[in-house]
């Protein structure tokens, strides 16, 4: 297979952008990502979005973005996998590479959620949850979480408060980023006070939705890699799971996660041992435990203790949600995936600033579709 390289990187601050469309914030990001980029030849441009059908009235993103940014006449696909759809995107574009039949992709995650009522963007997020099994018996999303949080803490003893390093990190590490949403450092003080959302989950634990778009630019033409710096894709992984949790065979193990992050492992020829920043999916902070365990950074029930230990800051020894992560960066929920490539990719070149980790040779990302039930993993490496 081809190697596909990352030479174009955009992204606006998530927020409430009340005076621009989807196709609009898709657009800024496209302009800075090809900007970065030099302005090759775009062959084809890969979409990621959920929920634009019911938060916006707006179906065909496809046609709608490429015609907005000047790309008519070329190939435009939209791929929704509910918040994995930022990285189904980027893959598709990889694979697409991978046939031979482009060379060069323009990838787009874009979402706009503040406009629509809370109620409203709730019941869309539920769509990524089984209708017949959970949503129809008045579960919602957060609901969800909820139970797997409420298990996982049984299990293994747990505290609320033991999880509170996850959040804790992720603020301190979005103050030195300009395109995140909540720039201010909390405490352990804050996280326990925090109002109760659904029990054990409470304000902290949880992520915040937002407008945002981001974007890049992936190629395998080599009179396009004439750059100081080559960000290859060397794992590229998706793998699915029951999407009910009263369907899955342990709830609380990310199959999936597993499955992806060995099979990205493998591709690349490393370890978790060598990966040397995560940008996991802490849309809750019992996803963010979950997936550091199935992802072999630590062994099953002791995801807080890496938390705790100060394990996951820039310092640390798997530096995790390095601009802010889900939790203070933001969930635009069909762009996140691309947010975190993005964010990988800034490591690599050593573009981070102030949460800059080191080594930086290898960089993964985990997107995660509702919960657990569709994972994708990817690893890039600074050649």
């Amino acid at each position: 297979m081809q190697k596909a390289f990352v030479i174009g990187i955009g992204q606006i601050k998530i927020g409430e952008h009340w005076d621009k469309s989807p196709k609009e914030m898709a657009g800024e990001a496209a302009l800075l990502a090809l900007s970065d980029a030099n302005f090759p030849r775009i062959d084809a441009l890969f979409i990621g979005n959920m929920m634009a059908g019911t938060a916006n009235k707006q179906l065909n993103l496809n046609s709608l973005i490429a015609d907005w940014i000047g790309f008519r006449g070329n190939e435009s696909i939209v791929l929704e996998s509910a918040c994995s759809s930022g990285a189904a995107a980027f893959r598709a574009g990889i694979l697409a590479l991978a046939s031979g039949q482009i060379e060069t992709a323009l990838i787009v995650g874009v979402e706009k959620m503040t406009d629509s009522p809370s109620s409203e963007i709730t019941n869309t997020l539920s769509t990524a949850a089984d209708a017949d099994l959970e949503v129809d018996m008045g579960v919602s999303f957060v609901a969800l979480n909820a139970l797997l949080m409420r298990r996982y803490m049984h299990e293994y003893g747990w505290k609320n408060a033991d999880f509170a390093g996850f959040s804790i990190n992720a603020h301190a590490n979005a103050v030195n980023n300009p395109y995140a949403r909540f720039r201010k450092p909390i405490s352990e003080k804050n996280f326990i006070e925090s109002g109760m959302i659904c029990d054990p989950i409470n304000l902290m634990d949880a992520s915040s939705i937002g407008d945002g778009s981001a974007a890049l630019v992936i190629t395998n033409n080599q009179k396009y890699l004439n750059i100081k710096q080559k960000i290859s894709v060397v794992g590229s992984s998706a793998s699915t799971d029951t999407i009910s949790l009263q369907t899955r065979g342990d709830p609380i193990w990310l199959t999936g996660a597993e499955k992806s992050s060995k099979d990205a492992y493998k591709q690349a020829g490393i370890s978790s041992k060598e990966v040397n920043v995560f940008e996991y999916h802490d849309a809750f902070s019992i996803m963010a435990a979950l997936s550091l365990e199935a992802s072999g950074f630590v062994e099953r029930g002791k995801g807080p203790q890496l938390a705790i230990d100060g394990e996951i800051k820039p310092n640390g020894r798997i530096p995790v949600a390095t601009k802010g992560g889900l939790k203070a960066r933001g969930h635009p929920v069909g762009a996140t995936g691309v947010y975190q490539l993005v964010e990988v990719v800034q490591q690599l070149r050593g573009e981070a600033g102030d949460t800059q980790v080191s080594p930086n040779i290898y960089g993964m990302a985990q997107n995660i579709g509702g919960s657990g039930s569709n994972i994708i993993t990817h690893i890039l490496k600074r050649e």
